[in-house]
């Protein structure tokens, strides 16, 4: 696991007042993503993983939606290459993430920088870009304080999964897996501030409830491209007209 030292170090009174508005913005979120922590961990144990396993799954893999993915195909006794396929698939929104921290940490140090991959998540992404929007600037201070904030937040969840998930039979038929959907309305709804990210965020949806029927396990990037597709067009399109 990255060091935290990356934020202790030399930090300022200002740096602490950043810090914590960082673990005030990602607390609703961490909150609301407990119950999905609770079913990973209690599906992790009906898959067969041990205690251990499936806390470090949590511990050292951090990746939420890929987890759960990872574990359900595990329970379906899926082939490796199916599992690893279907992870990276929905990891790679990481990769337009990455994009947009991309300049504003590429002369920071390769520990800074591996520090905030390890911690990026939907939701320090969601408060981050919302810090940044305020702001102004980018802080890898707060970057990181709402990324190990979530992280603890998830792992906790994990391990109250894990144990439920050994006394308390058929969890994961609890209906838990709803807050996948709350977390990312969540991150979403506030978002939404104008007529291109409105129609971005509709055709995306729309995208990919069609695109599941027919390519199941490329819908969700299929759909974000063609979200922001259609957000370009129709921002391109207001400009023009302006």
């Amino acid at each position: 696991m990255p060091s935290r030292t990356a934020i202790a170090e030399g930090s300022t009174p200002s740096d602490f007042k950043i810090m914590y508005q960082a673990i005030v913005d990602i607390f609703p979120l961490s909150l609301a993503v407990v119950p999905w922590g609770i079913l990973c961990g209690s599906l992790a144990i009906t898959v067969g993983l041990t205690p251990l396993q499936a806390q470090l799954m949590s511990l050292l893999i951090f990746a939420g939606a890929a987890q759960l993915a990872a574990l359900t195909m595990m329970g379906a006794v899926g082939s490796l290459s199916s599992m690893f396929s279907s992870t990276f698939v929905i990891s790679s929104r990481h990769l337009l993430y990455s994009a947009v921290f991309r300049e504003h940490v590429r002369k920071s140090s390769l520990g800074l920088r591996c520090s905030i991959a390890f911690f990026l998540t939907d939701e320090m992404f969601a408060v981050t870009c919302a810090y940044m929007a305020k702001h102004k600037k980018f802080s890898a201070v707060y970057a990181l304080s709402s990324g190990i904030t979530f992280y603890v937040f998830w792992n906790v969840a994990t391990f109250t999964g894990i144990v439920a998930g050994q006394h308390i039979p058929n969890l994961e038929h609890l209906g838990l897996e709803f807050a996948i959907a709350a977390t990312f309305i969540a991150i979403v709804i506030p978002t939404i501030k104008n007529r291109s990210t409105l129609i971005s965020v509709i055709s995306s949806g729309v995208s990919a409830i069609v695109l599941s029927i027919f390519m199941k396990e490329y819908a969700l990037i299929a759909a974000t491209f063609i979200g922001m597709f259609c957000g370009y067009l129709t921002k391109e399109k207001s400009v023009i007209n302006e």
